[in-house]
């Protein structure tokens, strides 16, 4: 059994309906091999949470809310992924190599790596860069 991983791009277009990434994960679900970073967590829950801390009407908090609420409930249905030592000591080997990729990305890849997973991404141009990472765009 091979095991997906949804980076947040991917993620956040399941979230949103895509039809061909909804397919995707929905023929791999039954198996249980997608999953989700603690990382990609982090970056939907910090964008919302700025999302809120900047609205100011309350049609803009109680969106904010109700996003935050459907992030959460989205994450609930996925296996996920967290950052272990290992994959600390990964990503900081990554970084010193200086892959010109940013550190949230280099992060979820040391987590694909660790669990020796296939990314999920449309990020093609950068997540290349990485050595050893196995990559799938699931968006066309």
């Amino acid at each position: 059994m091979s095991l997906f991983v949804l980076d947040t791009d991917t993620l956040s277009l399941l979230q949103r309906g895509h039809p061909i990434v909804s397919q995707r994960v929905a023929a791999h679900a039954a198996s249980l091999d997608v999953a989700v970073s603690i990382i990609t967590v982090q970056e939907q829950i910090d964008g919302w949470y700025a999302y809120i801390r900047k609205a100011r009407q309350p049609k803009e908090i109680a969106t904010g809310y109700g996003e935050l609420t459907d992030c959460v409930r989205s994450l609930s249905s996925l296996p996920l992924l967290t950052f272990t030592e290992s994959a600390v000591l990964r990503f900081l080997n990554l970084q010193a190599m200086k892959l010109n990729v940013g550190p949230m990305d280099l992060r979820i890849a040391a987590v694909v790596l660790e669990n020796s997973a296939t990314l999920v991404t449309r990020n093609l141009r950068d997540f290349r860069r990485v050595p050893g990472l196995t990559i799938e765009d699931w968006s066309v």
